[in-house]
C-alpha cells in the first residue's frame, strides 16, 4: 500500500513539473546531427532574457518562453556572403540578420559551419539579450569562425 501511494505522488509530481508547458514542436535543421551541434546544444542555457527553457522534439533545437519567443537552430543552411541583410557582431560572433518579418528577428551565424540560427519575438525578447546570452554564446563559440563581417553593424536595441 505505501508502495502504489509513493508511486502515486511520484506520478502527480511528474506531471505537476511536466503539465505547465508541453514539447514544443519544431523541424531539426539538415545538418543537425553535426557534432558540434551536439556542443552548441549542450551549453544551452535554463534561460533567455527571463524567458526559461522549453523542451523540443527535434534534434539540436532550444526554445524559450511560454509562449515560446526565443527559438535556436544549429545545423541550418549556411549563408554566403550577402549585401541584402545587415551583417552584425555581437559577443565576437558575426550575425546576418533578417527583419523581414518584424517584430520576428532572425538571426543566422555568419562564418561557421554548422550555421546556428536564433529566432526572437523582439516584442517579447530583445535580440541583444537572446545573442549575449553567455550559453548562447559559449555554444555558438564551439564552431570555429572561417570568415567574417567585413562591415559589421550593431544591433539596434
Amino acid at each position: 500500500m505505501l508502495r502504489r501511494l509513493a508511486l502515486a505522488a511520484g506520478a502527480l509530481s511528474l506531471l505537476a513539473l511536466t503539465g505547465c508547458s508541453a514539447t514544443v514542436a519544431l523541424e531539426p535543421a539538415q545538418d543537425a546531427n553535426n557534432p558540434l551541434c551536439a556542443e552548441v546544444t549542450v551549453r544551452l542555457p535554463d534561460a533567455v532574457a527571463g524567458q526559461d527553457r522549453r523542451w523540443t522534439d527535434a534534434q539540436a533545437t532550444g526554445a524559450y518562453g511560454d509562449p515560446a519567443s526565443v527559438f535556436v537552430s544549429c545545423g541550418v543552411t549556411v549563408p554566403g556572403p550577402t549585401s541584402e541583410l545587415q551583417c552584425i557582431t555581437l559577443e565576437g560572433i558575426d550575425w546576418l540578420v533578417d527583419e523581414s518579418q518584424a517584430p520576428l528577428m532572425r538571426m543566422t551565424t555568419y562564418g561557421r559551419d554548422p550555421a546556428v540560427q536564433v529566432f526572437v519575438d523582439t516584442e517579447v525578447v530583445s535580440a541583444n539579450d537572446a545573442l549575449a546570452n553567455a550559453g548562447i554564446v559559449s555554444g555558438i563559440r564551439m564552431i570555429p569562425a572561417t570568415s567574417a563581417c567585413t562591415t559589421p553593424d550593431e544591433l539596434p536595441e
